[in-house]
């Protein structure tokens, strides 16, 4: 199971779930989550947003998944 699975999972999310919080079409998702398509920066940083961790976790950067401390305006 990749990081970005076990994240959703862990969170209970659907893919769908990801494609309304993300606004990433599910089956663009599922393709990301497979690994059969890379994601942009902006659609990791929604990712990383909707599932509450870094974008260096997501990339295999750091084992923390605690995300940095985020500005008042990221949504």
């Amino acid at each position: 199971m990749t990081r970005l699975q076990e994240l959703r999972k862990g969170k209970g999310y659907t893919q769908v779930k990801m494609q309304h919080l993300t606004g990433i079409d599910q089956s663009d998702y599922s393709k990301i989550e497979t690994g059969k398509r890379y994601y942009t920066f902006e659609q990791c940083r929604r990712i990383a947003i909707a599932l509450d961790t870094s974008m260096d976790y997501l990339a295999g950067i750091t084992d923390e998944k605690k995300p940095y401390p985020r500005n008042k305006h990221m949504n």
